[in-house]
């Protein structure tokens, strides 16, 4: 049998196998698990992925190629570079303003600017540079940095802004970016909630100097583990590529040599002339790549992005509109007009008196996953416990946030009946208190 007739038998074979174990089951009421989040997918990812293993290629290769091209082209960005989780791209962000190679890079003790409202890994990676986080409070109703407090919030150690769209909703990020520009501060954007979003027509993550997303099961695309940057300042291009590959100085692709046309002709640091450029190193970095594997998922999951973050916005205004008489019982998330948000999830902060803890007890029992907003006041976190910072004002909505909001799940793989028996069931709920 040819190669191509194989290789083509064994991708029906598994596009055969996805219908009959993977393909959507019949929802029951009480009995099956709504997510608050998952994989969506279908054949394509499973042969695309299939497709990658008979390549055996497993490092970066062309599927990781393919995905760089098409989410730089999304971010309209300088260049974009896939690493093995959003973490890591947050990692690689700060990593390298701090960067021997980059320009006038961050210095231990300098300052950056971030919401107290995060997950831990927007935080950890300014605490692992040496850095000092700056916290300010979140604007009421909006789950999101409040802008007049950042820019209060500038001393003159203040090096950088690290925002994450909380959610996937945007929020004041054109005046955020200007602002930064003034001040001469580095923006960088944590998109990981966020892909596919927009603020005044433009991506979010074209808005910073660097911009994170994930692609972890939660988010809008998926390949397992996954994730990347998109650069848009064009002087930190050549750092980044540098810290996300071992720290070297070579810039050649996985399975290429000699980009420079002078690979023995170098002299750097203290080395010999003549050492080889693909094992000399300019800045200390990590390995912080994903495979081809991956990529080949991501490459077919990107081409659904947009159908995907339609249906998340569907699943949203259907939460929105049926509960909105609810509102003596809760607060619903304020959406800035000039942002189209990609919906991560659908955000409630109940009203003093209603027991967080007693409804999403409620919720869980009837089989309705539910999830706080992350780290919630990082500060009061057990691992965050007397670290370096600096508090610039109170963190009263921080707090609130903490105690009383919690989110559903508005993922693509609901369904109206689902949707249906959640709202039925916090009607239910509130109607007997």
């Amino acid at each position: 049998m040819a190669e191509e007739e194989l290789r083509g038998r064994i991708l029906s074979q598994v596009a055969e196998y996805y219908e009959k174990v993977h393909a959507r089951r019949d929802f029951e009421p009480g009995v099956t698990k709504i997510n608050y989040a998952g994989r969506v997918f279908d054949a394509e990812e499973m042969m695309s992925a299939a497709a990658a293993v008979l390549d055996f290629q497993l490092t970066a290769g062309k599927y990781a190629a393919e995905l760089e091209q098409a989410l730089k082209k999304h971010f309209r960005a300088r260049r974009f570079l896939l690493v093995n989780s959003g973490s890591s791209a947050n990692l690689l962000m700060v990593s390298t303003l701090c960067a021997r190679t980059a320009p006038d890079p961050l210095q231990d003790g300098d300052e950056v600017i971030t919401p107290a409202t995060t997950f831990p890994t927007t935080l950890a990676p300014i605490l692992q540079n040496r850095l000092v986080p700056v916290f300010v409070d979140c604007e009421p109703g909006t789950l999101n940095m409040d802008l007049g407090q950042a820019m209060a919030a500038v001393g003159p150690r203040t090096r950088a802004i690290f925002v994450p769209h909380t959610l996937g909703s945007p929020w004041n990020l054109t005046a955020l970016r200007d602002f930064a520009r003034e001040k001469d501060l580095y923006l960088l954007e944590d998109g990981c909630d966020a892909l596919g979003a927009t603020y005044d027509g433009k991506p979010v993550g074209s808005f910073g100097d660097m911009s994170s997303i994930s692609c972890y099961p939660a988010h809008q695309i998926t390949m397992g583990e996954g994730g990347g940057v998109a650069i848009n300042n064009r002087f930190l291009v050549k750092t980044a590529l540098s810290m996300r590959d071992w720290g070297r100085d070579c810039w050649c692709d996985p399975g290429k040599s000699n980009t420079c046309e002078k690979r023995f002709g170098w002299q750097q640091g203290e080395l010999p002339f003549g050492y080889d450029h693909k094992y000399i190193y300019s800045n200390i970095g990590y390995n912080l790549k994903l495979t081809d594997l991956q990529a080949a998922i991501g490459v077919e999951q990107l081409k659904k992005l947009f159908d995907f973050m339609a249906a998340r916005r569907r699943n949203f205004e259907a939460y929105r509109q049926s509960l909105a008489p609810l509102d003596e019982h809760m607060e619903f998330t304020r959406t800035d007009p000039r942002a189209e948000p990609s919906w991560f999830g659908f955000a409630m902060t109940l009203r003093p008196h209603v027991d967080r803890a007693k409804l999403i007890r409620h919720l869980e029992g009837r089989m309705i996953e539910t999830r706080l907003l992350f780290g919630g006041n990082i500060l009061r976190q057990p691992g965050y416990l007397g670290i370096p910072h600096r508090l610039a004002g109170g963190l009263t909505e921080t707090n609130r946030i903490a105690e009383k909001t919690f989110f559903i799940g508005v993922y693509p793989g609901l369904t109206p009946a689902m949707r249906a028996f959640v709202i039925e069931t916090l009607f239910g709920y509130f109607a007997k208190l």
